[in-house]
């Protein structure tokens, strides 16, 4: 019975993206949808971002300093460990998992919201595709801007090592200097490569649990959070997979 179901949902999935895809019928009208999505699913998500890992930056680094209390290690040794655990998997990993409850649940209720109002009904009379005007430019939208928060994130967390290490943990030359370590750029790649995957994933997702509600107003919330809990979960499973493609 699950199977079937799980099934189903996927069949629908698969349909709703092949709709989601399809040429636009007016390039500047979509244009201006990918403008205004910008806005409300990348550049808004700034400050959450900044903050997150500001402080989580400096928290990792003083974590690791606690871990690393040894006087056989050098200190340089903690700004190794605070870059690879944030460029690795903080940044790419957790920030979009936050983002997929911040943005996901916001796909998920206004499409959902718009369904139950029978506003996607009426773009269909008027021989619109809702699917691709609505769903497309949030795509693209977070597909772009997600990267650019990803690397804000990674400067802003080694930012916050940076105030941590001077604030008593560890020099901050040696700090700088354990940043330049055995540094691998591929890194970088891999994260991006898995932030880009990470927005197809959080707007699709939500997009299929908003576009499908079927009800009223407690049906919307209903399906926001089971988009937010499976656009995460699909995150969570992707990053394993890309991990064993890119990594090992």
């Amino acid at each position: 019975m699950f199977f079937n179901k799980w099934i189903e949902s996927l069949g629908k999935y698969m349909v709703l993206l092949g709709r989601t895809f399809r040429r636009p019928e007016n390039g500047k009208m979509y244009y201006k949808a990918f403008l205004s999505d910008l806005d409300l699913l990348g550049i808004n998500s700034l400050g959450i971002v900044a903050v997150i890992s500001l402080f989580v930056g400096a928290v990792v680094t003083i974590q690791t300093a606690f871990n690393l209390d040894d006087p056989l290690i050098p200190d340089y040794y903690i700004a190794i460990a605070t870059r690879e655990s944030i460029v690795l998997e903080f940044s790419p990993t957790i920030i979009s998992l936050i983002l997929a409850g911040k943005v996901g649940s916001n796909i998920a209720s206004t499409l959902g919201s718009m369904r139950v109002s029978e506003q996607i009904d009426a773009l269909e009379v008027m021989g619109v595709n809702p699917a691709s005007y609505l769903i497309a430019p949030k795509i693209a939208a977070l597909a772009f801007f997600n990267p650019i928060l990803i690397i804000i994130s990674m400067a802003l967390g080694l930012v916050g090592g940076y105030l941590a290490s001077i604030g008593g943990v560890m020099s901050a030359e040696d700090y700088i200097y354990g940043l330049t370590v055995d540094f691998n750029a591929y890194h970088i790649t891999y994260a991006l490569i898995k932030t880009f995957v990470f927005a197809f994933l959080i707007v699709s997702i939500s997009a299929y649990f908003g576009y499908y509600v079927r009800g009223g107003a407690i049906e919307v919330g209903i399906n926001a959070t089971k988009a937010v809990v499976s656009s995460s979960v699909a995150i969570i499973v992707s990053n394993y997979m890309l991990t064993q493609v890119l990594l090992v």
